[in-house]
Order: C-alpha cells, then structure tokens, then sequence
C-alpha cells in the first residue's frame, strides 16, 4: 500500500478493511486520514438520504435499488460505489456468492413482508442483519445496510424508521457501536435477542 493511503486503513472495530486497489477508486486524491474520509463519505450519505426521501414508490427489494442507493449514498466518494466488491474481506461471503446470497435474501424478505412473518421491526433487523453478513460491497455495508433496512420500515411498511445510532456516532468506537457488533456477531451465531433488543424490537 503506497504512504498516501496508509493513515485510511485505522478502522473501528467490525468495519471493512480496504483493499490497496479499492484505495485507488478513491475520487479525492487529497484526502489523508480516515476522519477526513468520513466527513467526505457523511456529505454524500445525506445527499443519499435527501434522494431516499424523493422516492415515493421505490421497489426497495431489488437488486437495482440495492445498487442504485449504494450508489447515491458513497458515489461522490468512491468510482465503485453501487458494484459488488470482488475481494475477499474480513467478513461476507465469497465474493462469487454474493449476487447468489443477496437474491436469496431480497426473495426471503419478499416473502416476509407479504405474509408478515415478521413484526417490521424484527423483519428490518433480520434483513440488516443478512445484507451486513453478505457484505456485497467494498465499502459503506453497515450504513448502506441500516439505511436500507429504514427504506423497509418507511416505504414498504409505513413504520418509522429504527433509531439506530440512538444518539452517538456508530461510526466511531463508542459503547453504542460496541453493542450494536456484538449483536450483530451474536446474530450470525443465530441468536438476535440483542439485535431486536438494540432496534427496539
């Protein structure tokens, strides 16, 4: 990994590492640090957010839309926003699987929400949840995935979207973060009693 680069890869805990050429699709040459990196990713996440809230019938359970915000929320930032990674990462399927698995779970929340399997809270955690342990793109999964999982709530459900932050930044370490991985780890393991807890559930 070339120097300008070295001081982006000082990730919180359960964040995705990047890899040396997905640095490359960086589209400010400038940016140094990881925090300068977030202000730029934040700025375009709530033009994202602004574009989301213009949607007035999205089909939010498909693979364009998955792609689209991916591509609204991190495409300022980043020349791959909005396609699947190609890396191996610290966590997610292989990336061969990952168009397989997101299709699965599109279809499987289809299905949730037709025959309300789930209460919406607990049907938005379990799909988070699923969309994070995929972990389609290189960067971005975790907030990509919660605002997804808010698209759910609103526009397919017309529930209020999940207070996740709960009043601090999940994107640095902090208790509130340090919680939200633990559910998410302990969710992998088929327990989500402390995710539906953490949501509200």
């Amino acid at each position: 990994m070339t120097d300008e680069y070295s001081n982006l890869v000082d990730n919180p805990d359960g964040a995705t590492p990047l890899d040396p050429d997905e640095l490359v699709g960086l589209k400010f040459k400038h940016v140094s640090t990881r925090g300068e990196l977030d202000q730029l990713e934040q700025a375009g996440i709530t033009e994202g957010l602004e574009w989301l809230a213009k949607q007035k019938h999205p089909d939010v359970l498909s693979e364009a839309f998955v792609f689209e915000l991916h591509r609204k929320l991190f495409g300022s930032v980043w020349k791959w926003a909005g396609t699947f990674r190609r890396t191996e990462k610290n966590i997610g399927v292989d990336p061969v699987q990952v168009a397989i698995q997101l299709r699965l779970l599109l279809d499987d929340a289809k299905y949730w929400v037709e025959y309300r399997t789930y209460p919406p809270k607990e049907l938005a955690a379990r799909f988070h949840h699923k969309l994070v342990y995929i972990h389609p793109f290189a960067n971005g999964n975790g907030r990509h995935a919660r605002i997804m999982a808010d698209a759910v709530l609103t526009k397919l459900l017309n529930r209020p979207a999940i207070d996740w932050a709960g009043g601090y930044a999940l994107e640095a370490m902090n208790e509130r973060r340090n919680q939200y991985v633990a559910a998410l780890r302990a969710a992998d393991d088929h327990n989500f009693s402390a995710l539906l807890e953490f949501v509200g559930a």
